[in-house]
This record gives C-alpha cells, structure tokens and sequence, in this order.
C-alpha cells in the first residue's frame, strides 16, 4: 500500500467505492466517471503502479485479474454483446492514477480506434 495513492485508499476502506467484485487479491468498482453505460476498475489490491511495473511472479495476480473481467462481464450481461478491458500504462498511455487497474467497458458498440 502507498498512503498517496487514491486506489490503495480505496482498499483499505478509506475511500467508500461502488464494489460490484472483491476477493483476497482484487478489487472491481464502478469509474464516478463512467465513458459507458458499463464501466468498472478492476485493480489489484497489491499496490503495483504501471503494467511496466508487473514482474513474471505476478502472472497468476495478472490471470486472474482479466479472469475477473470476464466474471463481470458475464453478471452485468455485457459478454455476449461484446466489450472492451483496457490496461494504460504511464501518462503517454492515458494512465492519471498510478495503481495498475484495468477499465471494463461496455453496453454500447466500441468504436475503433478509441481516439
């Protein structure tokens, strides 16, 4: 955990967020931003800041996190229609927190590229 990141306070219960998804290694929440009509963070509990930042000994965490995506995606009734799980990584990327998360987005036709 790092006291300045706003993901880690989120896990820690400092923060309230809308949890849709929590075990022992992940966390799914609703963005308070959403770019569609579903959109949920899926993050690791473990603070790891960019996906640059992920080691070969995180490939179970990393399964298991887009496992998690699919998971929600098949409650929340998006699956079939089809949906988009994005990981940015550094400012370049699009990243604004540094707390690797991935976006789930969907019930609305994705448009390529995403501009």
């Amino acid at each position: 955990m790092t006291d300045d990141c706003l993901f880690c306070k989120m896990v820690s219960g400092a923060i309230k967020t809308d949890t849709v998804y929590e075990d022992n290694d992940i966390l799914a929440f609703r963005d308070i931003h959403p770019q569609a009509p579903v959109h949920v963070l899926i993050i690791p509990k473990r603070h790891i800041t960019t996906l640059n930042d992920v080691a070969d000994s995180d490939a179970l965490l990393m399964g298991r996190l887009l496992l998690v995506a699919k998971r929600i995606a098949e409650e929340m009734e998006i699956a079939e229609p089809g949906y988009r799980a994005v990981i940015s990584c550094n400012r370049g990327g699009g990243q604004s927190v540094f707390h690797l998360h991935a976006h789930l987005l969907g019930g609305r036709r994705m448009k390529w590229p995403p501009g």
